[in-house]
């Protein structure tokens, strides 16, 4: 098991590779040179974590026009992911991080009770990073109504 590292604004985002939709290995390393909204999201068709992700695929034509790449984060697996996207017309790339190391290096991972079982969880949070892979912003206990218009406004500010 990965070990969290305490992030911060300011600090190196860690690396990852993760698997897509598709199959397809996504990395930290594919986004440097442009800024990077990491979501983490719960789980794929679940109405909060649904309202994130078409949120952000709706805006995501003005991401790529301020140079920004979008990324969610969750622990379904590929064919959940690819399920997802088919049946709400998601355009952002998701990522499977179906042992959880990924959620845990980043902070993201929680144990909650469920029916009396601790089960590990993701708590919605995003990070956004600079071209250079640097952590500018991390907004955490996401409300997803809304979210994609503030994380555009931050990113304009970048």
């Amino acid at each position: 098991m990965t070990r969290p590292v305490q992030l911060s604004e300011g600090s190196k985002a860690p690396a990852f590779e993760l698997p897509d939709a598709d199959l397809t290995i996504g990395s930290l390393t594919d986004y440097l040179g442009k800024a990077l909204v990491l979501f983490f999201y719960v789980r794929d068709d679940t109405p909060g974590c649904t309202a994130e992700a078409i949120g952000f695929s709706d805006l995501e034509g003005e991401f790529a026009r301020l140079g920004c790449a979008v990324v969610g984060v969750s622990r379904d697996d590929c064919l959940r992911h690819g399920a997802f996207r088919d049946k709400h017309g998601i355009t952002v790339r998701l990522l499977a991080d179906k042992d959880g190391e990924v959620c845990r290096t980043y902070g993201v991972a929680s144990v909650k009770e469920v029916d009396g079982v601790p089960r590990e969880s993701v708590t919605r949070t995003t990070f956004i990073l600079d071209a250079k892979g640097v952590i500018r912003h991390i907004l955490r206990d996401v409300v997803p109504k809304g979210h994609a218009e503030t994380v555009l406004q931050l990113i304009k500010e970048l």
